[in-house]
């Protein structure tokens, strides 16, 4: 794998499932599926598997390069989101998530993340058609994840949380902000090494344990997780610091979160996670543009 895109001059090129992409060439968009009834977001409308798969096809209409497919919800504790979401039973969360995997897999080769933490999922997931597993703790929950991905030969992407998601939210500190984030992730990273998955992303967990300050900070920054020498990929989604900013609710976060996406892409990110695929595409496609006027590529900040 060629990792000189930290001089601006390489590419990430990753095969998923059915598709190669080289991430370093433009932003790719990931949309996000939640089978949940209580995330934050979009709680409870896409809990039937139809809905689901029709929604999942409707984002693939609309650009998206990756669907990302949750079956439970990581929504914190706190003023705006009430106790914060509970643990679901594995069962519980492969009813949700299998029948509509197993469905989208055969509607299109566009590559399905499970979005997962516990490798039990992951496994029957992996097997009913997805190839990358976005685990929220990167790899530090549950340690029979490295092997589970790597002996089905897919992708994994490795988010930073801090705490749970019960209590990500409470009062989050940090004594280094980027310093933790890089250390947390390049832990996961070695576990990914060690049990020889081949393809990682890196995710610095937007809203997952810190406070507003530093997620701007962090999106300000994206650029110095580049030399950690995988792609990144940033979820800033309507999420609660555009809300505290903007003074609005969830669902008015569309011009937030587009802002949020452009800080990203002119700082690196390779790929965005998000809710509303048709804009953040468009959105990302203009800031590529600006971005490759000025002569650098994903991965690197102007």
């Amino acid at each position: 794998m060629d990792h000189s895109h930290r001089t601006g001059a390489s590419s990430f090129v990753y095969r998923f499932g059915e598709k190669t992409y080289d991430l370093s060439s433009r932003t790719h968009v990931m949309g996000v599926l939640n089978v949940t009834p209580d995330s934050f977001s979009d709680g409870g409308k896409y809990l039937s598997p139809d809905r689901a798969v029709e929604q999942a096809m409707r984002m693939v209409e609309e650009g998206a390069d990756f669907l990302d497919i949750g079956g439970e919800s990581t929504r914190p504790k706190g003023g705006a989101y009430g106790e914060g979401a509970d643990p679901v039973p594995v069962e519980e969360e492969l009813e949700r998530v299998l029948p509509v995997i197993g469905k989208v897999s055969s509607l299109t080769d566009i590559p399905i993340s499970i979005d997962t933490y516990k490798a039990t999922v992951a496994v029957d997931a992996l097997s009913a058609g997805a190839v990358i597993v976005n685990d929220i703790s990167g790899f530090h929950y549950d340690p029979k994840m490295p092997g589970v991905v790597a002996k089905a030969g897919a992708s994994a992407v490795l988010m930073h949380i801090k705490g749970s998601p019960k209590t990500m939210q409470q009062s989050p500190e940090y004594g280094d902000l980027f310093g933790e984030i890089r250390a947390y992730l390049s832990a996961g990273l070695s576990l990914g090494k060690l049990a020889g998955i081949s393809q990682m992303i890196v995710d610095p967990g937007i809203g997952f344990g810190k406070t507003r300050d530093h997620n701007l900070r962090l999106i300000a920054g994206l650029s110095s997780f580049g030399d950690l020498g995988y792609p990144l990929l940033v979820g800033p989604s309507r999420k609660s610091f555009i809300g505290d900013i903007l003074d609005l609710p969830v669902n008015e976060r569309l011009e937030g979160t587009l802002a949020s996406v452009v800080a990203a892409v002119l700082q690196g990110a390779h790929i965005v996670r998000v809710h509303d695929v048709k804009a953040v595409r468009r959105a990302a496609r203009v800031a590529d543009a600006i971005r490759e006027a000025s002569g650098t590529k994903p991965g690197v900040a102007p």
